[in-house]
């Protein structure tokens, strides 16, 4: 079909989305369904964060949506596809599903990674209940994804597997202008533990092009996820994605979200525990410049007994970049002996910078212990003039001070993950190409990583020699 801009999405590109897939009835509904409520409800839901919201900077006259897109891959991301191709990977490329690594001995097992549409046909059940289980009427862009999503990623792991290697998801915006709406939907059955790391590009374009996500993550009893997404968006980008997460017993998660790319972020973050000792470890770093816009809402659900939710966002912002980090800890009456922690705190490194921090609790039952906290600061000149005189630079001054700033945040994370985290922030710095990669550049940060935060390695080396 031809192009039409998301000002102008009606039920039409509904019918020919579901047409063009041969989607059963009850989808085709839901999805007409949500595109009513899109229409009805404004940017911004909650009249507590209206005032703040960034959304309203997505032009949708630029937006341009099709039920189909181009399937060329980027120069810029050849490298990095090569780099992946022998790890269990999924890449996406547009609304088009461009390849699906899995070795033969893990399908055996009965892991599952596929597109949204072959799941559709497979594994109908768990998709519905999925489907089903996002509510369009709680955010504007959630009915827009349920009603208009061209694409999707489906991973499952079923109940007792443990994956030593990474699954890599993937994305990037189509050459032709297109925007993206993908449906994704991850779920860890019980006694499971896997690993994602989620990559998020986009070529440059002279109007907007939009990457619109929902990602739905259920985790079985007794499971732990580690999912790490970097979004690395060339700045005529626009990001969007709504993440709903629930929890059984015990299941924990450790999200680590790196926003670095586009022009317009905007992340609205949903965890359900609902399973007693279920956890949920959120590290989020933002790294602003130029005029970039980061819009961060996460709101952390206690529904059980002993719960524990950590919650912890930094932003560094340059230039005229802007943060909003709008953060909720809701423990509800039957989720006694639960604890949360919720923390959002900012460097200003230019006078144009700005950040804005919007922490609440909601407390409904006792014998719990919930916390929050929000800073914003620009850079202490005495700490600059401390380490002037230490024969650094202004600018050196300030990546010594920045990395400070995010250590207690990076020694949560894997080495590798550390090693990928330094590499973007250091082409931040230099305003080069934002990439990851594998290559030998990598070891040497890995090896520092490895030993730097072995903190019994002092006292093992003093009784080995007495």
């Amino acid at each position: 079909m031809s192009q039409i801009s998301l000002s102008s999405i009606d039920s039409s590109l509904i019918e020919e989305i579901s047409s063009k897939r041969n989607e059963p009835n009850w989808l085709r509904e839901y999805r007409k369904n949500s595109l009513s409520v899109y229409h009805d409800l404004p940017a911004e839901v909650s009249p507590l964060y209206n005032k703040y919201t960034d959304a309203r900077k997505m032009n949708p006259e630029q937006v341009s949506l099709s039920t189909s897109s181009d399937s060329s891959v980027p120069d810029f991301l050849a490298k990095r596809l090569d780099e992946i191709k022998n790890e269990i990977s999924i890449v996406q490329i547009g609304s088009n599903i461009h390849s699906i690594n899995i070795n033969d001995e893990l399908k055996s097992n009965g892991l599952v990674i596929s597109s949204l549409d072959d799941a559709l046909q497979n594994h109908s059940e768990l998709i519905q209940k999925a489907l089903e289980d996002s509510n369009s009427k709680e955010d504007k862009y959630t009915a827009l994804n349920n009603a208009a999503f061209n694409s999707g990623v489906f991973v499952y792991v079923p109940q007792n597997l443990t994956l030593d290697k990474p699954i890599h998801l993937i994305s990037c915006l189509s050459l032709d202008g297109i925007s993206t709406i993908s449906r994704n939907i991850i779920i860890a059955e019980k006694n499971t533990h896997a690993s994602i790391v989620q990559e998020l590009y986009a070529p440059k374009t002279s109007k907007q092009q939009a990457y619109l996500e929902l990602l739905n993550t259920r985790i079985g009893e007794n499971s732990k996820l580690d999912f790490t997404t970097f979004q690395i968006m060339d700045q005529s980008a626009v990001n969007f994605s709504t993440r709903r997460t629930h929890l059984a017993q015990d299941a924990k998660i450790n999200w680590y979200l790196g926003l670095f790319g586009s022009m317009l972020s905007r992340y609205r973050i949903e965890y359900h525990l609902n399973g007693t000792g279920a956890a949920v470890n959120d590290a989020v770093v933002i790294f602003g410049n130029n005029d970039q816009s980061f819009d961060l809402n996460i709101i952390v659900n206690h529904n059980a007994q002993s719960t524990e939710g950590k919650i912890v966002e930094k932003s560094i912002l340059k230039d005229t970049s802007k943060s909003l980090f709008k953060g909720m800890v809701r423990i509800n009456e039957q989720a006694g002996q639960s604890k949360s922690f919720l923390s959002g705190r900012s460097i200003l490194l230019s006078k144009g910078a700005r950040s804005d921090s919007i922490p609440g609790l909601e407390i409904f039952t006792n014998d719990v212990k919930a916390t929050h906290s929000a800073s914003v600061a620009q850079v202490d000149d005495e700490q600059i003039f401390y380490l002037g005189t230490r024969c650094l630079s202004h600018s050196e001054a300030e990546r010594i001070i920045v990395e400070g700033f995010l250590e207690p945040l990076s020694r949560i994370m894997s080495y590798q993950v550390r090693a990928w985290l330094a590499n973007i922030i250091e082409s931040k710095w230099m305003n080069t190409e934002l990439t990851i990669n594998m290559d030998d550049q990598l070891k040497s940060i890995v090896e520092v990583e490895e030993t730097r935060y072995n903190e019994n390695e002092e006292v093992e080396q003093h009784y080995k020699y007495r």
